[in-house]
C-alpha cells in the first residue's frame, strides 16, 4: 500500500471518527498514531509519540495561551461586559437600534481583552439581551446582534484561534495580531450597519423605543468606567507592535495588570482570582491536549504526502488562485455547519495551508481569512456554537428566533471576505510597519 493511500485512509477514518462523536483530540491521536505505524512500524511510531508532543507542548509559542487565557478569565469575572454596554449604549444614544449597536461595541471591546468567541457571546447575552427586550426590541434582533458581536472574541486580538493556527503554521502571533486588527474593526463597523439597517426592516419607521434612550450617564462619566480596558489593549497590543515586549510578554503583563486591576477597582475578591486561575488550567489541559494530538495527526500527514498530491490534482484542474481560494471558503463553511472551530482549524490546516500556499497567498493572511470563515460557523444555522451558547443564557427567547436573528449578519463576514481578496492589504499592511 502505498504513503498517499494510507494517507487517504487515515483521513477518511478521521471523517468517520469524528462523525460517530469520538472527541477531537482522540481521533486526531488515534489516527495519527496508527497510520503513522502504516507507515513505518509501531517501533517509529512510538518513537514518535514519545517525541512529537514534547516539543511540540514546550514551543515557547504555545505560553502565550494560557495568559491571555487568565486574562479573558479575570475580565469576564470582574464584569468589563456591563460597563461597555453602558458606554456603548451612551455613544450611540439616538441612532435607530441603538441597543443592538451598543452591544456589537461591547462585544468588539470585550473580545480585545477575551480571545473567545463563545465567552463573548455568553457574557454579553447577560448583559445586553434583556435589556434589548426591556426596550422592546425584537427578539430576533437582540439574539442576531449578541450572536454576531460575539464572533469579534475571536477575531480582534488577542485572539484564541489566532494563536493555535499561529503554533500550527508556525507563524508569528505578533504578526497576526497586527494583521487581525483592521479586519476586526471593519467587520465590526459592517455589522452595526447590519443591525441598523436589520432594525428598520423590523420596525419600519417606528421611532426608538423611550426605554432605550433613557440614559442619565454622560460620554465622558461612561467612558471614565472603561479606562482600564482601554488601558489592557493599549498595553498588550501597543507594546508588541513597538517592539517593547513579546507576545509572550505582553500576554503576562496583560494577566497580571488585569488581577491587579480588578483587585484595586474591587470589581473581585482574592477567591475569585483562584477561580480564574483554576478556570483557566481547566480550559487550557484541554486545549494543550488537542493541539497535541494535531501535532501527531499533522506529523502522519507530512509523512504520507498528500498535500503535495492534492496540490498536484487541483493545479491539473486547473483551477487560478481565486478559484481556489473560493473552493476553499466554500469548503470551510460547509464544514463550520459541523465542526466547532478549533477542531476544524487543527484537522484542516495541515492540509489546506500548503494547497493554498501553493497559489502565492501569505500565511498570515490565509490565518485570517481562516477565522472569519469559523466565525461564519458560528453564527451559522443549525449548529452555529454562538447560537446554542445564547439559547443556554436566554430562555424568553426561542431558537427559531435565534436562527432567523443570526442569517442577516451571516452577510457581514462574507462581504469582508470579498474585500480581503480584493485587497489583501487591508490585512496585510498593518504587520508591515511591526517593529
Amino acid at each position: 500500500m502505498t504513503a498517499t493511500t494510507i494517507g487517504v485512509i487515515g483521513l477518511a477514518s478521521l471523517v468517520v471518527l469524528i462523525l460517530l462523536r469520538i472527541p477531537v483530540a482522540v481521533a486526531l491521536g488515534l489516527v495519527g498514531f496508527f497510520g503513522y505505524a502504516a507507515l513505518d512500524g509501531f517501533g517509529r511510531a512510538n518513537l514518535m509519540i514519545s517525541g512529537v508532543p514534547v516539543e511540540f507542548a514546550s514551543t515557547y509559542t504555545l505560553s502565550v495561551v494560557p495568559l491571555f487565557t487568565l486574562m479573558g478569565a479575570v475580565a469576564a469575572s470582574a464584569g468589563l461586559s456591563s460597563d461597555l454596554f453602558q458606554a456603548g449604549r451612551v455613544l450611540f444614544r439616538g441612532a435607530r437600534g441603538s441597543l443592538a449597536i451598543a452591544s456589537i461595541f461591547a462585544s468588539a471591546m470585550f473580545g480585545a481583552v477575551c480571545g473567545s468567541s463563545v465567552a463573548t457571546a455568553l457574557t454579553m447575552s447577560k448583559v445586553s439581551i434583556p435589556e434589548m427586550l426591556r426596550a422592546k426590541y425584537p427578539p430576533a434582533l437582540a439574539a442576531g446582534a449578541v450572536a454576531a458581536g460575539g464572533t469579534l472574541g475571536i477575531l480582534i486580538p488577542p485572539s484564541l484561534i489566532l494563536m493555535i493556527y499561529a503554533i500550527i503554521a508556525q507563524q508569528s502571533v505578533a504578526k497576526l495580531f497586527m494583521a487581525a486588527l483592521i479586519p476586526g474593526i471593519i467587520l465590526t463597523v459592517l455589522y452595526s450597519i447590519t443591525a441598523l439597517i436589520y432594525y428598520r426592516w423590523l420596525t419600519g419607521n417606528a421611532p426608538e423605543p423611550e426605554y432605550a434612550q433613557r440614559q442619565s450617564d454622560t460620554l465622558v462619566r461612561s467612558f471614565a468606567r472603561i479606562w482600564h480596558v482601554i488601558l489592557l489593549f493599549g498595553i498588550t497590543l501597543g507594546g508588541i507592535y513597538a517592539g517593547w515586549f513579546t507576545p509572550t510578554e505582553a500576554a503576562a503583563i496583560g494577566a497580571l495588570g488585569a488581577i491587579l486591576l480588578g483587585l484595586v477597582l474591587g470589581r473581585h475578591k482574592m477567591s475569585d482570582t483562584v477561580a480564574c486561575f483554576f478556570e483557566t488550567i481547566s480550559l487550557v489541559s484541554s486545549l494543550v491536549f488537542i493541539v497535541i494530538a494535531s501535532a501527531v495527526f499533522s506529523y502522519f500527514v507530512v509523512q504520507t504526502g498528500v498535500s503535495n498530491q492534492l496540490i498536484g490534482v487541483v493545479k491539473g484542474i486547473g483551477l487560478g488562485a481565486i478559484g481556489i481560494i473560493t473552493a476553499v471558503c466554500v469548503l470551510y463553511i460547509v464544514l463550520g455547519a459541523f465542526l466547532e472551530g478549533i477542531g476544524m482549524l487543527l484537522i484542516t490546516v495541515p492540509i489546506t495551508l500548503p494547497l493554498v500556499l501553493s497559489y502565492g497567498y501569505d500565511p498570515v493572511w490565509f490565518g485570517v481569512l481562516l477565522v472569519i470563515l469559523i466565525e461564519l460557523g458560528l453564527i451559522h444555522p443549525p449548529m452555529g456554537m454562538n447560537l446554542f451558547a445564547i439559547n443556554a443564557v436566554t430562555k424568553d427567547i426561542g431558537i427559531l428566533d435565534i436562527y432567523k436573528g443570526s442569517v442577516p449578519f451571516l452577510i457581514a463576514p462574507l462581504l469582508l471576505i470579498v474585500l480581503m481578496i480584493m485587497f489583501p492589504q487591508i490585512v496585510l499592511w498593518l504587520p508591515a510597519q511591526l517593529h
